[in-house]
């Protein structure tokens, strides 16, 4: 089971902190990732050196500040490799040939297809580790790029029997640099959780949205903030996912494959809703699904659960300012907000997320005040 190493609490980027990265980092690929590294990485005085066979990115990267033209004499103690799934394994190849004395790392999202691939051409992986920084943008490119898009975000690091302390120290030191929480695990544990809580919902997602495309515009009116959360994925780039699903495909199919059944099984019930045992049928699927949301990791990666206040919000300057403040005077802290508009209308529903102790005194509170609550838990 993948655990968590070390006792140091991942930090944001910060150029007054020390890294733990020394010397100089040669990053190949300067789209999403691999600027946003580079920006974590030059904000805490690191030598970044960035390298893109697309001349305009690069420029593009440099301009906006993650890092400098790499050189033919650079002599980098980290590779990261930040190239798209289907040229993983050459741009690896070549690195750890070129740079026989670095440790070489990549950040693709799917981890055993580049190993093989490498192993069956017998390359010395001595000093390759694979990772996965689980973070992201719907946007893609340098100037998508932040340095903070990492911060308390895992990241998964695989390891070997060949692996030495010395080289995984570096790769996790990076993701510690970078405010993320390095996870081992094991390239076949990394690709089977990745195709579950990534890979599935994307394509979930994209079929869910797909039956959007030709549905009459008054119907996609009455479309609220449920939709539109399950459905935010969907505006993913299709170059780039039909890579990662094709290098993972057999963990992809496999929950695939539940799933299909699972919605069979519900499709059989509700066409024949009266039939017995129907109602229970649908009645566990959606009780099963509560009971994995609750698995879900929270707020600071516990299990902790919130209630929800809902409060209506005029679509004017400074509302969403003033009920913060007036929640901060109530003494109730914010976990997490969500934000829903109303079609046609000149205000907006506010999903206050609290503590369970803090759901009285923040609607009695609001109240009081003049807002007005459309619902609440309590």
């Amino acid at each position: 089971m993948p655990h968590v190493r070390g006792t140091a609490r991942p930090r944001p980027a910060d150029s007054a902190l020390a890294s733990r990265v020394q010397g100089t980092v040669r990053i190949v690929g300067a789209g999403l990732l691999g600027s946003s590294i580079g920006h974590a990485l030059t904000g805490r005085g690191v030598d970044v050196a960035l390298y893109d066979t697309s001349p305009s990115q690069l420029r593009l990267a440099i301009d906006y500040g993650a890092g400098r033209f790499a050189r033919d004499d650079d002599r980098p103690s980290l590779v990261v490799v930040a190239v798209p799934p289907d040229v993983t394994a050459d741009v690896v190849e070549r690195e750890l040939s070129r740079y026989p004395q670095a440790v070489v790392t990549d950040v693709a999202s799917v981890k055993l297809e580049p190993r093989k691939v490498l192993r069956a051409r017998g390359v010395d992986l001595t000093h390759y580790i694979g990772s996965h920084p689980l973070a992201g943008r719907e946007r893609g490119g340098a100037i998508a790029a932040r340095a903070d898009i990492f911060v308390g975000r895992p990241w998964v690091v695989c390891r070997d029997e060949d692996t030495s302390a010395a080289d995984l120290a570096l790769v996790e030191g990076l993701a510690l640099d970078l405010g993320a929480t390095p996870l081992e695990m094991s390239p076949e544990e990394h690709d089977h959780a990745v195709a579950l809580v990534s890979h599935v919902p994307q394509l979930v997602a994209s079929l869910l949205a797909g039956r959007f495309v030709d549905a009459p515009d008054g119907l996609l009116r009455l479309a609220g903030q449920g939709v539109r959360d399950t459905t935010r994925i969907a505006a993913s780039a299709p170059e780039l996912w039909v890579q990662i699903l094709g290098a993972n495909s057999a963990p992809v199919v496999d929950v695939l494959d539940a799933l299909a059944t699972d919605l069979s099984s519900v499709a059989d019930a509700l066409r024949a809703p009266d039939a017995p045992g129907s109602r229970r049928a649908v009645a566990d699927t959606i009780r099963r699904g509560n009971d994995g949301v609750e698995r879900l990791p929270g707020k600071h990666g516990q299990n902790r659960r919130f209630e929800q206040v809902v409060v209506m919000v005029d679509d004017t300057p400074g509302q969403l300012g003033r009920l913060f403040g007036e929640l901060g005077e109530l003494d109730v802290n914010v976990e997490d907000l969500r934000l829903e508009h109303s079609p046609g209308a000149q205000f907006g529903l506010a999903e206050i997320s609290v503590v369970p102790s803090a759901v009285r005194r923040a609607v009695d509170g609001l109240e009081s005040r003049g807002w007005k609550i459309a619902s609440s838990n309590d």
